[in-house]
């Protein structure tokens, strides 16, 4: 698992998942029976260090009102070498309100299995959203693990957090961010935490009867570990019931 690290999370120490929560927001609203085709993509370039990006390819089911969950391999190129398989994830997110209060909160898990060593991560967390007139509202806060057998682990902590305007189905706008901040229990200095922001855009379009292609993308600035790095990122799903 600590080579996946070291790739996922720009070569720097950095929690196990960046391949997903470390890029892409955690949000869920399942519809009964919906289907997803879900590839994501995020490229960077930290300052010093020779550009780097990760595609992953997923396949999502509502199971029903409550219960979504996915499996997606990840892969990951350091350039100029070639692009390689490094790791399967399987992702649960279950609803544990529905609107009965003014927001509402879901229980979001992540296993994830390396290739190579075949060591495994899970993350584990709250997933909130709540809605300000037109302004959606997103914070998510995970605890992550890796289990090895030759070395105890320390529990990482790690945040997402969303605001975005709804407007037009197709196109709309907000900002995004991510961090890492080391041990949940003993934060790293703040010279060595990870922190990136950016300005996002999203939309869905209808592709079809109960068909539809939704996408999100966003413009990264921050730091990994004290590194200047930023980054790209796109989610592209192919929605069919």
């Amino acid at each position: 698992m600590r080579k996946l690290i070291a790739l996922l999370s720009l070569s720097l120490a950095a929690p196990f998942a960046a391949a997903s929560t470390g890029y892409y927001l955690v949000t869920t609203y399942p519809t009964p029976g919906e289907k997803t085709v879900d590839f994501k993509y995020w490229n960077a370039k930290p300052r010093g260090l020779p550009p780097r990006s990760s595609p992953e390819l997923g396949f999502g089911y509502n199971v029903n009102s409550r219960w979504f969950t996915e499996v997606s391999a990840v892969w990951f190129q350091l350039s100029p070498g070639s692009q390689k398989l490094a790791a399967w994830e399987w992702q649960n997110d279950v609803m544990l309100t529905q609107g009965q209060y003014d927001h509402d909160l879901a229980l979001h898990t992540t296993i994830e299995r390396e290739e190579g060593d075949h060591a495994l991560g899970f993350e584990i967390g709250p997933v909130f959203q709540t809605e300000i007139g037109k302004t959606q509202l997103n914070l998510n806060v995970f605890l992550q693990r890796e289990f090895r057998t030759e070395e105890a682990q320390k529990t990482e902590l790690v945040y997402q957090w969303q605001v975005r305007q709804h407007g037009l189905r197709w196109f709309q706008v907000g900002l995004q961010g991510f961090g890492e901040v080391g041990p949940a229990t003993d934060w790293l200095p703040r010279r060595e935490q990870s922190h990136r922001a950016g300005p996002a855009i999203f939309g869905s379009i209808d592709t079809g009867p109960n068909q539809e292609i939704r996408y999100d993308a966003a413009y990264l600035i921050g730091k990994n570990s004290g590194r200047s790095a930023r980054s790209v990122t796109l989610r592209l799903q192919y929605v069919f019931r």
